[in-house]
């Protein structure tokens, strides 16, 4: 399994963003422009936090197992890989909604002053906010599923 990589979730947060702000500018010279719902940075917020509940419960079962305390329960290698693959698969949502959001909210910026203007910028970057904790739980849980590397594999591969 490969390991994410922050200059893809980079890469796809800029070019959302881009484009997101592209699109913003056109929508809003021809009509009105959709409002970024108050929802998005909620459900962000939520899936970090189960990704981080998920990579420190099974962080503290690999520390127990290693310490071998009785009754221990270990971790199936099949519901670690589950973690990381939804982990992996959240992250890159995320990086493209933030990215989305993003590029709306700095087209937002410029129009600050009027009231429901600044509350959807300020629902933007929650959105950024929470997309970012999304990426970093997400990473946060595939090292903490990551194996030790075997010399078999060579330097680089890791395995779940």
């Amino acid at each position: 399994m490969k390991q994410l990589r922050l200059k893809v979730l980079t890469g796809l947060f800029l070019v959302a963003g881009i484009l997101s702000w592209g699109a913003a500018r056109l929508w809003d010279s021809v009509g009105t422009l959709p409002s970024v719902p108050i929802a998005a940075p909620i459900v962000l917020a939520v899936i970090a936090a189960i990704l981080t509940a998920t990579a420190l419960s099974i962080r503290v079962r690999l520390k127990a197992q290693r310490e071998r305390r009785p009754g221990a329960k270990g971790v199936e290698p099949l519901m670690a890989a589950r973690a990381v693959v939804f982990g992996q698969a959240s992250a890159l949502v995320a990086a493209l909604v933030a990215g989305l959001y993003g590029g709306t909210g700095v087209f937002l910026l410029g129009s600050l002053d009027v009231p429901a203007r600044r509350d959807q910028a300020l629902y933007a970057a929650l959105s950024v906010a929470a997309g970012i904790a999304v990426i970093a739980a997400a990473l946060f849980l595939e090292r903490v599923c990551k194996l030790p590397e075997d010399d078999d594999e060579g330097p680089g591969k890791a395995r779940v």
